[in-house]
Formats: structure tokens, C-alpha cells, sequence
């Protein structure tokens, strides 16, 4: 048997170690009308302890407030998530001995809710039509009448949100493309992950192209992204960083999730179908380059959508 040669991971204390370092995959046969002189890959960010890439800035968000002193023992961390935040979270205090409460879409995946109660969260359900934005100001209120209780990081508002990838995610892109990176593809929800990888990138190269991609109505099923134009702006949000803005239908999202586990063997979540969408439309325009995008998190929490078995 021809052993691996991928590197084991180390023995850790703390499943905190293992945030960050993920792997970046080369997408071959859902980009086989590329030519070879243009590849598109994506980083695998389901292998966060927590199954998505929204690990990485609430430890930074949480493990910065504690070195500001505004997260002691006793305190709750409380925030608005449409989910994947909020696992990360959920996790992370459970790790660190702190609780948490979380508001939350009513109309949130099942999966995720239960996810989130296994690890003993305090949720409260907030009104589907008004999305993250109805979260969002349902945790405002809360910290409002209590501010002793909580700390509330307020991922939308954090500058530690997307210091996470300008440290981290930006740092591995550059690290495992060999710097040959020429497209950053990503799509916008609280914007730390574009804002984070993009000036990082920037820093590297300041030719290399950021792409930001949103939904394209603002009745859409993409949970985690934002259409700007109809939604409160996260104050992280920085609208002249992207050279490009791109809008994809939650169809096409939903297509391209099926057909990356058909074509390419990768169960992934709806933000990440819309990703490679995107990436694959700056791809197409290319004669040479390497685009780069991110799958957020794996298909686990949206194995209840009806779009699995829709033709």
C-alpha cells in the first residue's frame, strides 16, 4: 500500500489548534473547457473543527476580546448568525468554558439548529422574511438591555473578523498557490472573508484581481450571503477593495453544489456552489491565470433542501 504523502496532523491540547490550515483543491473536471494554462481551485474550509470557514474569525473575534479584557468568565457570548458563525461560536465556548446565545433565522437549515442545540446554545428564533438583518438587530436589543451579561463580538462590525484572514486564509492562498495567484473569487456576507483575503493578497501583489459575489435578488436562498444593495451593510464592508462584483441565482448555486458532487466527488454547501459559479465566469475570461475561491463549508447542514432531489 503506497503510503500518503500528505503530512499527519499534529497531536493537540485543544481542538482550537486545529482552526486554519486547510487544504486548497485543484477543480479539474468542473473547469474542463479551461485551457490547461488557467487553473481554479478552491480552499476546503469544512476541515475546521467546526465545518466551515467562519472558525476562523470567531476564535479571533473571541481570543481578542479576551486580551481586551471585554470577555471575562461568567460572561455569555451573544451575536446574530445565520449559522455558521454560530457554530463556531457554539464550539469554541464549549471548548472554552464560555455560553453562548445566538440569534437566529427561524427559517435556518434543521441541521444547523440542531447542531447548534447539541452544543447547548441558548437560541432565539428570529422572523424569516427579515433574514440576518432581523438577527442582527434582535442581538443589538438584547446586548442593549444587558450589556453586562454579554460579550457580543458583532461579527458584522469586528475589525477582528476579517484581521482573521488577512493573517490567516489570505496568507495560506499565497503559501499554497507559489504566489502564482492572479483571482480571488469569494462571496459577500458579513464581507470579512473578501475584505481579509483581499487586502492580504493586495499586500502581496497589488494586481491580483478580488472578486466579490452576492446574490441577485434579495429574496434568495444563498444562507450566509448578503444582497448589499437591499441589506444593512456590515461597517467591515469596504464596497472599492473588489475590482469586479458579480450576482448569482440561488438556482445556479444549487445546480453547480449538484454537479460538483457529481463531477468532482465534493459534497459542498449552497455560498460555495455560488462561489465556484463565479469563479468559474472570471475563469472563462481568461487565457492564463490561477483563480482562487473558497468553499465555505461541506453540504452536512443542507442535506434537507428539496433541491438534492429536483431535477
Amino acid at each position: 500500500m503506497q503510503s500518503s504523502s500528505r503530512p499527519l496532523f499534529p497531536a493537540v491540547e485543544s481542538p482550537i489548534e486545529l482552526v486554519g490550515q486547510t487544504p486548497l483543491i485543484r477543480l479539474r473536471r468542473i473547469a474542463a473547457d479551461l485551457p490547461e494554462s488557467v487553473r481554479l481551485y478552491a480552499k476546503a474550509e469544512w476541515y475546521n473543527p467546526g465545518g466551515s470557514v467562519k472558525d476562523r474569525p470567531a476564535l479571533n473575534m473571541i481570543q481578542t476580546g479576551e486580551k481586551q479584557g471585554k470577555l471575562t468568565p461568567g460572561k455569555i457570548i451573544l451575536d446574530a448568525t445565520s449559522g455558521n458563525t454560530g457554530i463556531a461560536y457554539a464550539w469554541i465556548g464549549a471548548a472554552l468554558g464560555y455560553k453562548v446565545k445566538l440569534a437566529l433565522p427561524a427559517n435556518a437549515s434543521p441541521e444547523r439548529k440542531k447542531i447548534l442545540t447539541a452544543y447547548g446554545v441558548d437560541l432565539v428564533l428570529t422572523d424569516p422574511a427579515l433574514g440576518s438583518d432581523g438577527a442582527i438587530e434582535k442581538a443589538r436589543a438584547l446586548y442593549a438591555a444587558n450589556p453586562d451579561l454579554y460579550f457580543y463580538p458583532d461579527q458584522y462590525s469586528n475589525p477582528a473578523n476579517w484581521q482573521a484572514h488577512y493573517h490567516g486564509t489570505g496568507v495560506e492562498i499565497w503559501q499554497q498557490t507559489e504566489g502564482q495567484v492572479t483571482h480571488f473569487v469569494t462571496g459577500l456576507g458579513t464581507s470579512g472573508t473578501c475584505m481579509g483575503v483581499g487586502r492580504r493578497l493586495r499586500d502581496y501583489r497589488p494586481d491580483i484581481q478580488i472578486v466579490a459575489m452576492q446574490p441577485d435578488s434579495p429574496f434568495h436562498g444563498l444562507e450566509g450571503l448578503k444582497h448589499m444593495a437591499t441589506a444593512l451593510k456590515p461597517d467591515i464592508y469596504d464596497p472599492s477593495l473588489p475590482d469586479l462584483n458579480l450576482e448569482v441565482s440561488t438556482e445556479a448555486a444549487q445546480n453547480m453544489v449538484k454537479r460538483l458532487a457529481l463531477e468532482e466527488g465534493l459534497l459542498v454547501g449552497i455560498s460555495a456552489g455560488a462561489n465556484v459559479v463565479a469563479a468559474l465566469q472570471v475563469a472563462r475570461q481568461l487565457s492564463s491565470g490561477v483563480v482562487v475561491t473558497i468553499f465555505c463549508d461541506g453540504a452536512d447542514k443542507y442535506l434537507s433542501e428539496r433541491f438534492w432531489t429536483e431535477s
